[in-house]
């Protein structure tokens, strides 16, 4: 990773996989569990490692304080239990009554009682300070692998691979209620600061939030890539924070279920994550062998958004003109409020990259494509996915609805464009004739005409009735989109050429060329009133052309990677444009016409929240914390900052941004922007590796 999140503070950096960690009462130590089987002290003041617990011949995967912050226990998969002197380093008490791997480990709040879990599909129930089993809870018919205290001690949540969530009467050992819902593996389980919510995470990629006293699922919270780990309550029980196999934490709002922001950094399984008693910090462990510590108390600008992970390869806007849909790299759909620019939904489910999107001319309904084959057609007001259409023999990469919502057009790798049934997903028809790759679809104004573009160079106009091609334009190179005037009479061609080129649809002659962009037009979109055409690049510029005279009026510079969506936010008063770009941004501008040129202001950014600093010199550089220095070096920075103690000359210091490649290679192999998931036996979490987007606004000329 090359860029620096707010909020973010150095990292940790050990010599083995890191399966847990976990703050002492006071905040003062940090403990880490690690897969050599070590529990490693870090003092929280300076971050440096005070002291190493030795003696499991196995995995540590769980690493508890005492509430007094004497003692720690620890779980190993050398089947043991170990409580720990804090003070002295001295293992007290060595338990050895499970049978197989310990998983997690847990303190009462009253500090009377340690709860642990096993594959041996038990809880046992140990005397801290004697170090005997007071009792054994049965039940479960799996491997135990979570268990946590509520707050006042009287009850325990347990999770297993028998998919279900066990509440157990600790005074009576009995098992008072079973959750059932996930449908895999369950890796963490969580109380509320309350008492009254239990969440827990599962390899079903999904977190459960439920509610005690109705004994109901209030939330499924839905948007990791891969199988979630652990979940943890923020200190008010407002926020669930979660790590994944996806190499991600995710912040969730425990009241609307929505995800807030994500965390990226951690280019392995994120195992576990733990709150410092203040609240102001949280720290997650990997398997890339780090923990990264997070400043939680920074704010942000209610303009700027947390947003996608990886580059935003399309981007529409709803008919009513409240809402955006961007689609993105990291796998997900994204929604945002068009006046705020908070996200309002994350949609998942693809198992690749999402290239193409769609909103219907109803707005309840939107479809998209991807690299996995498939068409999605997704409920708006739900967040659910109503259908997933298969036939398609290469990535969808695009998405179009008829102008009646009837019908869905889908254009793909397989050199095929498939209609469908937007309220059945019945397949329709297959629109066959280009030889190569279709890149762009679009309907006429009336749905009468369907116009697509492809790499082999050419745009076809097609009869929706009849399914035949009733016009074959040729360009100079790949087309990459298509777009149909609201009058009908008029198309727009981007290319990889770098030209826009306008076409008759009646003649099928072209009526002009648009050149200025320096590398391809990856999309267009026609403005509300018709009179602007908006069309975005790789060069890292949008250009707005006027139709009529095919002037250009206006470039949306210094974008850091190509465009590759953009569309017009309809609005009654003034124009609005919306841009994604590879660095991870959606964008939105306000568009000023003046008679000979416009004027275009940024009003909000919803970006993935980095700085890029790699290859910045902060040779020199005054005033710069031990901290700082630590974090702007782990991310790339180069240099030494001054030593106070000695005069240096004055440097002039330039940042030089490295920005991620990820452009279509010359093959047109589909780009894979998300990274694979290697599965791996349910005895430890899939490791997954993350590549990271830089992040940069845009600059209007």
């Amino acid at each position: 990773m090359t860029g620096v999140q707010f909020g973010e503070h150095p990292y940790l950096s050990v010599e083995s996989d890191v399966y847990f960690c976990t703050y002492s009462p006071d905040g003062m130590s940090f403990a880490v569990g690690l897969k050599s089987g070590d529990i490693q002290l870090y003092s929280t003041s300076t971050w440096e490692m005070i002291q190493t617990l030795k003696g499991h011949g196995g995995i540590v995967q769980g690493v508890v304080f005492s509430p007094d912050g004497n003692l720690i226990c620890s779980g190993s998969w050398d089947k043991t239990v170990r409580i720990w002197i804090m003070e002295s380093g001295l293992c007290q008490h060595t338990l050895t009554d499970h049978t197989a791997n310990v998983y997690c480990v847990a303190f009462s709040p009253h500090g009377n009682q340690i709860a642990s879990s096993s594959a041996d599909k038990t809880i046992r129930l140990w005397n801290p300070t004697t170090g005997n089993c007071c009792q054994i809870l049965l039940g479960h018919e799996g491997k135990v692998y979570c268990v946590v205290y509520s707050p006042e001690s009287d009850r325990l949540a347990s999770g297993s691979n028998d998919l279900t969530v066990r509440l157990w009467n600790v005074a009576t050992r009995e098992c008072t209620y079973i959750f059932n819902g996930h449908s895999d593996v369950i890796w963490g389980v969580a109380f509320s600061p309350l008492g009254d919510q239990v969440v827990s995470a599962s390899d079903d990629t999904t977190i459960r939030l439920w509610d005690l006293e109705s004994r109901n699922c209030r939330h499924i919270l839905e948007g990791h890539g891969a199988g979630v780990i652990r979940v943890v309550y923020s200190p008010k029980g407002d926020q669930v924070f979660s790590t994944s196999n996806d190499g991600t934490v995710r912040v969730w709002d425990v009241q609307s279920g929505t995800c807030h922001h994500i965390m990226t950094g951690h280019v392995g399984t994120v195992s576990c994550i733990a709150y410092s008693p203040s609240g102001d910090m949280v720290a997650s462990g990997s398997f890339d062998e780090t923990v990264r510590l997070w400043d939680v108390s920074v704010g942000g600008s209610r303009h700027i958004s947390s947003g996608h992970s990886y580059a935003v390869l399309n981007v529409k806007c709803s008919p009513k003109g409240n809402s955006i849909v961007s689609c993105s790299g990291d796998r997900t759909i994204r929604l945002w409020d068009v006046e705020t620019g908070a996200c309002l939904r994350a949609l998942s489910g693809n198992s690749g990259l999402v290239l193409g999107v769609a909103f219907s001319p109803q707005g309840n309904q939107i479809a998209s494509g991807g690299a996995d084959e498939t068409v999605r057609l997704w409920d708006v007001d739900t967040g659910t996915c109503k259908h997933i259409l298969t036939g398609h023999t290469g990535a969808v990469s695009a998405i179009a609805y008829s102008p009646q919502g009837d019908q869905v057009a889908s254009s793909s790798w397989d050199k095929t464009v498939r209609l469908w049934n937007a309220t059945t997903g019945e397949h329709c028809g297959t629109l066959n004739g280009h030889t190569d790759p279709v890149f762009g679809v679009a309907y006429s104004p009336d749905g009468s005409l369907i116009a697509t573009g492809s790499v082999d160079e050419s745009v076809r106009l097609w009869d929706v009735g009849t399914m035949a091609c009733t016009n074959t334009l040729s360009h100079s190179n790949t087309v990459d989109d298509v777009v149909i005037s609201h009058g009908g009479d008029q198309l727009a061609s981007a290319s990889g050429d770098s030209t826009v080129r306008l076409w008759n649809v009646a003649t099928g002659e072209c009526s002009m060329i648009l050149i200025g962009h320096a590398d391809e037009v990856t999309r267009l979109a026609y403005s509300p009133m018709g009179d602007l055409l908006a069309s975005a690049s790789g060069d890292k510029t949008v250009r707005l052309w006027d139709v009529a005279s095919g002037q250009c009026r206006a470039v949306i510079r210094n974008f850091q990677g190509a465009v590759l969506g953009v569309a017009w936010i309809l609005s009654p008063d003034t124009n609005f444009l919306v841009t994604s770009c590879e660095d991870g941004s959606v964008l939105k501008w306000q568009v000023i016409e003046e008679e000979e040129q416009c004027h275009v202001n940024l009003c909000w950014a919803a970006t993935n929240g980095s700085l890029t600093v790699s290859g910045a010199s902060i040779q020199d550089v005054r005033g710069l914390t031990s901290l700082n220095k630590q974090l702007l070096k782990q991310r790339g920075a180069e240099g030494e900052p001054e030593n106070p103690f000695r005069e240096v000359s004055k440097k002039v210091i330039t940042m030089a941004s490295v920005v991620s490649q990820m452009r279509q290679p010359p093959d047109r192999t589909v780009p894979d922007f998300s990274p694979p998931i290697t599965n791996i036996s349910d005895e430890q979490p899939r490791q997954h590796a993350e590549q990271q987007v830089e992040q940069q606004g845009g600059a209007a000329e």
